[in-house]
């Protein structure tokens, strides 16, 4: 059984940034994740104090398995052209320099995913905007060992 605080350390990683509507070659009009808010926060979940993209955190060698999120919305259809795809968050702390954020696990269930697949040794955070971070900066992750095993 997994202990119900677990600190991992991991990397900064760039990812395909079409959460951020960053991405140059991106389908989407606007960040995924800020086309994504509205529908999660009808149903519950208010990511509108979060920066609207996502940290990618390498946790290799280990790699993650989502056990029992807080939440998960299935198949929200959150863009007229694509299929709708399942979405599960789980409550966890980013700490940089000692500083913890209060922040998200985002995971987009691969099955119902079209594209823009992470390694499971990424875990994806939604974070409130942390000043000076960026690619390959150390941080650690609080998760729940009982909503998210690290093997």
């Amino acid at each position: 059984m997994q202990p119900e605080s677990i600190i991992i350390s991991g990397i900064v990683k760039p990812g395909h940034q079409v959460a951020s509507g960053l991405a140059e070659d991106s389908p989407y009009e606007e960040g995924t994740i800020a086309m994504q808010l509205p529908h999660f926060q009808k149903l519950g979940l208010d990511l509108s104090g979060y920066f609207l993209g996502t940290l990618n955190i390498d946790i290799a060698p280990h790699k993650f398995k989502v056990l029992n999120p807080q939440f998960t919305f299935p198949l929200v259809k959150w863009h007229p052209n694509y299929p709708a795809e399942t979405f599960s968050f789980s409550s966890c702390q980013v700490i940089v320099k000692d500083i913890e954020y209060q922040s998200l696990i985002y995971y987009p269930h691969p099955e119902t995913k079209i594209g823009h697949f992470q390694d499971d040794a990424i875990l994806e955070a939604i974070a409130p905007p942390i000043t000076k971070i960026k690619y390959g900066d150390a941080v650690e992750l609080r998760v729940n060992g009982l909503k998210i095993a690290i093997v």
